[in-house]
């Protein structure tokens, strides 16, 4: 291809290609450092190009994976009533330091975790009347555990739902072993 005054175009400046990798993807949604990285990586940016945008990014403010965390948390146990585990996670896939991610999820108290894991199962709670006891423990414990709630805490507040709702103590199922 030729430009207008007939001269083959200059090969394209690889920071330009990363800046505008990473700047598009930055448009679109927030973006861990590592998922910035990877998406240049895919699109053959060489890796001192990539650090070095990347690291320019990151002290103009425009790469921050301890604020991203932190958002991140916020926003994800408030939305959909994740719990630290889940959250942790979420985060590591996203290439996130354990330090970080462990930073993130600590400034999650156990009273706002146990709260929130509380308010799911209420909110659930009238979809299981029609059940046994036991059923109604496994179906909303269930559904705790794959918001990455512990066993033990599950089990706690899907009980006291239950007593707080008039299933008698003697109705409901032991804590499982372990929790």
């Amino acid at each position: 291809m030729t430009s207008r005054q007939g001269d083959p175009d200059p090969e394209p400046d690889p920071e330009g290609v990363a800046r505008t990798i990473a700047l598009r993807r930055l448009a679109a949604a927030p973006q861990t450092r590592a998922q910035l990285d990877d998406a240049m990586r895919r699109r053959g940016v060489a890796d001192d190009v990539r650090s070095t945008v990347l690291d320019r990014f990151g002290e103009v403010g425009l790469i921050d994976d301890a604020m991203f965390a932190g958002a991140w948390v916020e926003s994800r146990h408030a939305g959909r009533g994740l719990a630290k585990r889940a959250l942790a996670f979420e985060l590591r896939r996203r290439g996130v330091e354990p330090a970080v991610v462990d930073d993130a999820v600590s400034a999650l108290a156990p009273e706002q975790e146990e709260a929130t894991a509380g308010a799911l199962v209420a909110a659930r709670l009238a979809g299981t009347r029609g059940l046994e006891p036991a059923a109604r423990t496994r179906r909303l414990a269930g559904m705790l555990a794959r918001k990455g709630y512990p066993p033990g805490l599950a089990f706690r507040v899907v009980r006291d739902a239950l007593t707080a709702e008039g299933v008698g103590e003697e109705q409901l199922p032991e804590e499982p072993a372990g929790g």
